[in-house]
């Protein structure tokens, strides 16, 4: 036989293996979603509401493996290494696959190269948050109060090269209200030090701050998207401000694959979950945590990481963000 033909012969026959692998999954065992963070965070609570949901879908069961720390590289890094089969997945967020590649953290993957998109499955805004004895209702008296007290006034986000970290340095250069940055180990407890007043004004996601909005612990001045929130509708937008028209910060929930992984895998995946988002029952229980299901694929996918990329780069280069390794 001719070297040629063996090639041909070879590689029709890895086509078949693959063609029927997809065609079989998830059929062989169940599927680990990681989740680069601690339980009871807004990733692993959208991993689970989803996972429970597509588990039916699918017939398999669907395990959510917390892999927490390093900001999620952990988790995300794992799910890199892992064989190409469908059966390892990663419900990653901005941070492990955007923000911090974009403050010079150190991965031991390739964030782009490394990790296949599959869908967004939803997103939720960065908040502008504040102390009740702050005297600002809004973004714009916020501003106003920062600049009548220059170099007085501080805010918390979640932690060094974090959404909120980028979203408030932005905040900074666009409207020049300069504040001094502290960084927490979460958003938990950087909102708990808003509400005791230790730190006055805060960047954070939206999850963990409806109840200390609805309890009158912190009040919110702004969220990050382009319209209104849900869980929060009489809170304005950012963009409603005067001069931060384009101003848009929001922590993400997508799901990747390791490199390699079949394309009929990568594609059924994507259809189901873009489905999923789409449920009455699955868009009431995200909305409740203030998460907008949105079920993006394929190109669109594509070129909303890229527009995130460049957004994230272009604020670490102005502000000189950087995560110590």
């Amino acid at each position: 036989m001719k070297p040629s033909l063996k090639r041909v012969l070879a590689a029709c026959a890895l086509l078949c293996s693959t063609t029927l692998h997809a065609q079989s999954w998830p059929a062989e065992k169940p599927v680990r979603m990681v989740v680069g963070f601690p339980p009871g965070g807004g990733v692993d609570v959208v991993a689970r509401i989803v996972s429970q949901r597509l588990s039916e879908v699918l017939k398999q069961q669907i395990v959510v493996d917390n892999r927490a720390g390093a900001n999620g590289t952990i988790g995300a890094d794992h799910v890199a290494k892992s064989a190409p089969d469908g059966y390892t997945i990663l419900m990653a967020s901005t941070a492990e696959v955007v923000a911090g590649p974009a403050a010079g953290q150190k991965t031991p993957y390739d964030p782009e190269a490394d990790l296949v998109p599959v869908v967004l499955v939803g997103e939720t805004p960065v908040v502008v948050v504040a102390h009740p004895s702050v005297p600002a209702s809004d973004l714009a008296g916020l501003v106003s109060h920062v600049k009548a007290n220059a170099g007085r006034i501080a805010y918390a986000s979640p932690g060094n090269g974090s959404e909120g970290h980028f979203a408030g340095e932005a905040l900074q250069a666009i409207t020049g209200a300069a504040m001094q940055h502290v960084p927490y180990r979460g958003g938990a407890p950087a909102l708990n030090d808003i509400a005791g007043n230790q730190v006055p004004v805060g960047l954070v996601g939206l999850p963990p701050v409806v109840s200390f909005a609805k309890s009158g612990r912190v009040k919110v001045l702004a969220v990050g998207t382009s319209q209104r929130s849900r869980a929060l509708p009489d809170v304005p937008a950012a963009s409603e401000t005067p001069g931060l028209k384009d101003y848009r910060f929001t922590i993400w929930m997508a799901m990747f694959a390791p490199p390699r992984t079949p394309a009929a895998v990568v594609e059924r995946l994507a259809a189901e979950v873009a489905k999923l988002t789409q449920e009455p029952g699955i868009r009431e229980k995200l909305a409740a945590i203030g998460v907008e299901p949105l079920g993006v694929t394929g190109p669109a996918l594509a070129a909303f990481l890229q527009a995130e990329r460049q957004s994230y780069r272009a604020v670490a280069r102005s502000s000189g963000i950087r995560i110590d390794n």
